[in-house]
């Protein structure tokens, strides 16, 4: 960390001043307490060396993280991934989606062509006045930000209403089972 204005970090008279942490360890300098640490994994390999070229000129290829438990866990998560795709409140969340999503972007799409194909093949019926200088057209020109708002809306209230409390729940039994598998590590 660079020192602020050119002067020398610290309290000054030589002491160096300490940061008390709330979880009892040992106090560490200021320095320190300042500098964020993450524990995730693909923070520190990806903000390092990340389309960095080396000195030869030559782009170096990025390095993905192992995971940080000890052993190989990577069959037994993929395990429990597939395991918990394959079960029944997994499908339903993905049914539940899907009935939703699949008509909706049929409709919308459909309601979308059908303006664009209507205003290039009957420009006479998209120029009929409506309320003074408001035609047809933009009318339904209005109307296709209306329903993409509406449809934003409804996908949100029904992701809320339908989907998200078992998904999250899904989530969850997820996170147990692979903290189980890797031998409670997090």
């Amino acid at each position: 960390m660079q020192p602020s204005k050119g002067r020398p970090g610290g309290g000054g008279a030589g002491r160096e001043s300490r940061v008390e942490p709330l979880d009892g360890r040992d106090p560490v300098p200021a320095e320190e307490a300042g500098q964020l640490r993450y524990d995730d994994p693909w923070y520190d390999a990806l903000a390092t060396g990340w389309g960095e070229s080396s000195d030869d000129g030559a782009q170096t290829q990025p390095v993905v993280p192992s995971a940080r438990t000890e052993g190989d866990t990577a069959a037994p998560a993929t395990d429990v991934y597939l395991e918990v795709q394959r079960s029944a409140a997994f499908q339903e969340v993905r049914r539940r989606y899907r009935t939703f999503v699949v008509p909706a972007s049929v409709a919308f799409f459909a309601w979308y062509v059908g303006y664009v194909v209507t205003a290039t093949t009957a420009p006479e019926l998209m120029a009929r006045p409506v309320a003074g200088a408001v035609n047809a057209a933009m009318v339904a020109g209005l109307g296709q930000f209306l329903s993409t708002f509406l449809l934003t809306w409804a996908y949100a209230r029904h992701a809320r209403l339908r989907r998200d409390r078992a998904a999250l729940e899904l989530r969850w039994d997820t996170q147990e089972l692979t903290r189980g598998v890797s031998g409670g590590a997090s």
